[in-house]
């Protein structure tokens, strides 16, 4: 007897620039029989698309999204197209599957792609985000970073990072551009497509983003070069004492809206008020994942820990936004 869909279809993204092996890395995942039960998406910018031929295994659950970037048709074709095989599953005329791979065009941005899932009234009552994996180009991949802005986004919020092409690049070329691609996300897993057996399971697995632990690299300064192409600055934030939880809610939402453009990505563990076990928080600019409560504590320290990916803002405004939130609940009494 097969086992029961789950609640929440997981969507992972896959993105990365025009080139760096996107629907290389999805022909190799789709490749593991673990993943025979997986809808694809996939979106190509012009007339004529050619990417869902290259995979290699053209059935129902594989869409094409042609009308352009996918950013730009994002309440229209993208959430219509997702909805559709949603229903198609539910009337038994799609085979069951368990996930859906979004592969986006090189020249999107992934925000919109995000949003739509986790905003659109109906998708959000049956679809969950899953990871965000981005592909870099071990030989074009610096150049990329530098002539377009998104790409620098991309790698922001990615959850994965997958380095292609390295047996094309010369050693100080992968070094550096690992280098460039920590300092931009200190803590997305990085692997070698080229090297590394790619284990879909975990890559798709979203359990280690949940039981996620700040490193010391993750407030790594690195040299002025990095910061001024990039325009990237990370924060740690360590807290001693327990969150309130409401105002808590209240200060990241006022940041998220005052700051959202600026802030790629932010993450952290909460030693929250009256909570036996740590809270994992989420967020992709203006996009709030949903809380969750941790099965325990990684280690013993209980200490609350965020970590804040921005770009073109100083760390010094979301310090001192932190410290009047935090001097705030200490005059009331909290």
């Amino acid at each position: 007897m097969a086992d029961a869909l789950p609640d929440f279809t997981s969507v992972t993204l896959i993105t990365g620039c025009l080139g760096s092996g996107k629907t290389t890395l999805l022909q190799r995942l789709l490749s593991e029989p673990e993943l025979s039960d997986t809808a694809v998406l996939i979106n190509e910018f012009g007339e004529i698309g050619l990417d869902h031929h290259l995979l290699e295994r053209i059935d129902e659950t594989m869409v094409m999204l042609q009308s352009g970037c996918v950013c730009c048709t994002i309440r229209g074709e993208l959430s219509a197209a997702i909805k559709d095989l949603h229903s198609r599953r539910e009337r038994g005329l799609l085979p069951p599957f368990r996930r859906l791979v979004i592969e986006s065009t090189g020249l999107a941005d992934p925000f919109p792609i995000l949003s739509t899932v986790r905003s659109d009234p109906v998708l959000r009552h049956h679809f969950c985000l899953g990871n965000v994996i981005t592909t870099v180009d071990a030989v074009n991949g610096a150049r990329q970073l530098d002539a377009q802005p998104e790409s620098v986004k991309q790698v922001a919020v990615a959850d994965r990072l997958v380095l292609t092409k390295t047996d094309l690049a010369t050693a100080e070329e992968t070094t550096r551009l690992t280098k460039r691609l920590r300092h931009i996300n200190p803590g997305a897993q990085l692997w070698l497509a080229a090297e590394n057996g790619l284990d879909a399971a975990a890559l798709l697995s979203t359990a280690d983003r949940e039981a996620w632990q700040p490193t010391e690299r993750d407030n790594a300064r690195d040299d002025d070069h990095y910061r001024h192409a990039d325009n990237i600055r990370t924060l740690a934030l360590t807290i001693d004492e327990p969150i309130d939880w409401a105002r808590f809610g209240v200060w990241l939402t006022m940041l998220l809206n005052r700051h959202g453009e600026a802030l790629l990505r932010v993450k952290g563990i909460l030693n929250v008020a009256d909570a036996v076990t740590p809270v994992a928080v989420h967020a992709v600019q203006h996009l709030v994942h949903t809380p969750r409560h941790l099965a325990a504590w990684p280690s013993a320290d209980r200490r609350s820990r965020l970590v804040f990916i921005a770009r073109g803002l100083d760390p010094a405004v979301i310090r001192q936004s932190f410290r009047a939130f935090s001097m705030s609940r200490k005059q009331n009494g909290r």
